[in-house]
């Protein structure tokens, strides 16, 4: 199968397959996190989560007919997220796309997943926090309606190249709940 097929057909999945995050998946998880943030999370941020209770998923596709040693094999990792639920609220710590799967509404079909989540479990918003240079994932955010409630000034650490610190732009999204 070739690249350009293997991309039409992932279009096409329909389902996910949310498996929570085990310790044995941290290989692959750090290999997608090392490559894709300026400042990854180390095994042992994955690790207290773990331990902490929060809701960490490993994003598989569930696919009846899949195809070993393509994007189809669901032994791979085609993203991951990490969840704090609190009382009234879920906050997203980590959401990450492998790389050579972003720009395929994977991203907006896991937030999806995540709001439903959040929706059955009774929890009315969801809010996380964004580099204000990440333009793609603001743009997603925005367009999946949330919108900013504040910056947290210096959260994160900057690039190499420079001594500083980034705010963060914080966004919340309410979510419809079943009266």
């Amino acid at each position: 199968m070739s690249k350009a097929q293997e991309h039409q057909a992932f279009e096409g999945i329909a389902a996910l397959s949310f498996l929570p995050m085990q310790a044995a998946d941290l290989n692959e998880v750090l290999a997608i996190e090392s490559v894709s943030h300026l400042h990854p999370w180390s095994r042992g941020n994955f690790t207290d989560s773990l331990a902490a209770g929060h809701w960490a998923y490993c994003i598989r596709p569930q696919v009846d007919q899949a195809i070993k040693g393509s994007y189809l094999d669901p032994t791979v990792l085609w993203a991951y997220c990490i969840l704090f639920p609190a009382v009234d609220e879920l906050h997203l710590l980590n959401i990450t796309v492998s790389s050579k799967l972003r720009k395929f509404g994977l991203g907006s079909r896991i937030m999806a997943s995540i709001e439903s989540v959040a929706a059955q479990q009774n929890i009315p918003r969801i809010i996380l926090e964004v580099r204000p240079s990440n333009a793609g994932a603001i743009g997603l955010y925005q367009k999946l309606g949330y919108e900013q409630i504040g910056i947290r000034k210096n959260y994160y650490p900057a690039s190499p190249e420079t001594s500083g610190r980034e705010d963060a732009v914080v966004m919340a999204k309410s979510i419809k709940l079943a009266s």
